[in-house]
């Protein structure tokens, strides 16, 4: 404070009185946020107490982030302290949003070992819209169920769900699963195998057939194969062939096969691991040692 009875400080005096440097309360104040209540007869500024305290709340409000627009509007009471504080929140989410998604793509990049354009796709993947993520999804789940009005509604109900959207709130996991899914489903390598696992589904179902049955047969299948391995009968053993006979009956042993082949894809269960991270959900088990040993029985059978 000067010594001259008026309590006014200069910038020098302010800065020592709120930790501030020189410069930053200079800035402030050629900014217009903070003004001084009048100037010497030298022509410095100076500030009263009532300064001091309009600094405080500068100072906090700056190091919360908010631009001095923002501040501007609170101290001239164009806008409410909640008021600022709430835009601020959604622009911090919505910044919070953007790292996570350029951590994700980064990782990826990091362990992958990408090219520069394989990080310019991911990138792009890993921004779509929501809309333009819901679009990618609609065209994998067209194509590979195009015509095949016959397939069991709970399949297609399922893997809509799998093929989830990014969450708007996701995890750096969720977004490094989407890039990766998003590949996946619009390779059409792999669009031309799950076309394929639906039209076995699709012609195992006659009019009569109620839905769900084939989730039913892949329950069955996991349940006495699994059996089978816990008593260690090996697939090609004579003792396996009653463990198929309760599971096929008189099906076409070649076409369950051809179809557990199809559906038994490294693929198709990287699909499901992805679908399951995406939708937040704890992995599910593959079930690769039951379908294998189903395969590797089939297999022997019909060699011999």
């Amino acid at each position: 404070m000067i010594d001259d009875g008026t309590g006014l400080f200069t910038i020098g005096e302010l800065a020592r009185a709120t930790g501030l440097t020189v410069r930053t309360i200079r800035y402030w104040s050629d900014e217009g946020v903070l003004h001084p209540v009048t100037r010497s007869s030298g022509g410095y500024r100076l500030y009263d107490a009532e300064s001091v305290a309009r600094l405080e709340l500068i100072r906090t409000l700056r190091e919360l982030g908010l631009g001095l627009d923002d501040v501007r509007k609170v101290l001239a009471g164009e806008a409410t302290v909640a008021q600022v504080a709430a835009a601020h929140v959604a622009a911090l989410d919505a910044q919070i949003r953007s790292l996570k998604v350029t951590r994700a793509v980064l990782s990826t990049v990091a362990r992958r070992g990408s090219t520069a354009e394989e990080m310019t796709l991911m990138n792009k993947l890993a921004r779509l819209s929501a809309a333009e993520r819901r679009r990618i999804v609609e065209d994998f789940m067209a194509e590979i169920f195009e015509g095949l009005d016959t397939a069991d509604p709970d399949i297609r109900t399922r893997l809509r769900f799998a093929a989830a959207n990014l969450p708007d709130d996701p995890t750096p996991e969720q977004v490094d699963a989407w890039v990766e899914l998003a590949e996946l489903i619009q390779n059409p390598d792999f669009r031309v195998l799950m076309r394929r696992a639906i039209e076995f589904n699709a012609a195992d179902r006659g009019p009569d057939v109620p839905a769900g049955t084939s989730l039913w047969f892949m329950s069955r299948l996991i349940q006495l194969s699994g059996e089978a391995l816990r008593q260690g009968i090996a697939p090609e053993a004579p003792e396996a062939e009653e463990v198929l006979a309760g599971l096929l009956g008189d099906a076409d042993r070649s076409a369950v096969l051809e179809r557990l082949e199809a559906g038994s894809n490294l693929q198709l269960a990287r699909y499901r691991e992805l679908s399951a991270i995406l939708n937040g959900l704890e992995p599910q088990p593959s079930y690769e040692g039951e379908f294998a040993w189903v395969v590797a029985a089939l297999r022997a059978r019909l060699a011999g």
